[in-house]
């Protein structure tokens, strides 16, 4: 079996599409909007902690090593109520923390100016403004697109690779037979339309996080006790077209239409928000 030369340069573009969109922006954005990379590198470190260690650990203790909650998740509507549930959670306790953190940095900052030039503070630049919020999601987001797409994403390729040279059984010599058959399933069933709906998923996951990021700052920034709960019932609904996928409830065209519509949505909301600023400068 051999993946297709069309279809391995597809998943190639589409991969180094995913990988290059999040820098691509915030060198675009980085000077109209000044954006300081202390914040990305805070939405990258909340994803990984909050996402990769302790939403992972979460589930792996519920759905492998607690019996009784792996039976329970084992239904299907459970499990996809489940799955949003903890992703929203996690993920938005951490962006929430992350936050507060940058909101207490900000006005430190802006308090120390004010006592230099012994003037009275303006709020909004004690509060931050969007550009912090933006280079948050842009780390967050990105981390997530490298993280659970682009790493994985090159594996595939490199297996593809090895396919086509026929080496792939070697190079996975310490696998179980079942495993690699597997993998040679899933590599014979990789298509360009696979490469699209790979780079369709993870631009969507991108916006969306950067449009989290901007809600929850901006709530953060006004005081807003529900912010929170906010975030994580958006974050959940977020999540469940793909949770339904996994259960197998509904297909992934369904899916991909509602991410992509919502993406346009949240793409457009943005582009408001911030044409004015980027524009003026």
């Amino acid at each position: 079996m051999v993946v297709a030369p069309l279809t391995l340069s597809s998943l190639a573009v589409a991969t180094l599409l995913v990988a290059a969109l999040p820098f691509l922006i915030y060198r675009r954005l980085r000077r109209p909007l000044a954006l300081k990379p202390r914040d990305a590198i805070t939405g990258i470190a909340i994803f990984a902690l909050f996402a990769m260690v302790i939403e992972r650990a979460l589930n792996d203790y519920v759905l492998h090593r607690n019996e009784a909650t792996a039976t329970f998740l084992a239904n299907p509507l459970a499990f996809v109520v489940y799955g949003a549930l903890a992703a929203g959670i996690c993920e938005e306790v951490g962006r929430f923390i992350g936050m507060r953190l940058l909101l207490k940095r900000a006005a430190a900052k802006a308090s120390a100016a004010t006592s230099a030039t012994s003037t009275t503070p303006d709020s909004a630049a004690a509060r931050g403004d969007d550009g912090t919020a933006l280079t948050y999601g842009l780390g967050h987001g990105g981390a997530e697109a490298w993280l659970v797409g682009v790493l994985v994403q090159i594996q595939w390729i490199l297996f593809a690779v090895f396919e086509n040279r026929g080496e792939l059984d070697s190079y996975l010599g310490n696998l179980p037979t079942d495993s690699v058959m597997r993998i040679h399933l899933i590599l014979a069933s990789l298509t360009p339309q696979t490469a699209g709906i790979f780079a369709l998923e993870r631009v969507a996951a991108l916006i969306f996080q950067i449009g989290l990021s901007v809600l929850m700052w901006r709530g953060l920034r006004a005081g807003w006790r529900g912010i929170l709960p906010l975030a994580i019932l958006l974050h959940a609904l977020v999540d469940v077209p793909a949770a339904l996928f996994q259960a197998q409830l509904v297909p992934l065209a369904a899916v991909d239409g509602v991410y992509a519509l919502g993406a346009l949505v949240v793409a457009g909301l943005l582009f408001r928000t911030y044409r004015r600023p980027a524009v003026a400068a």
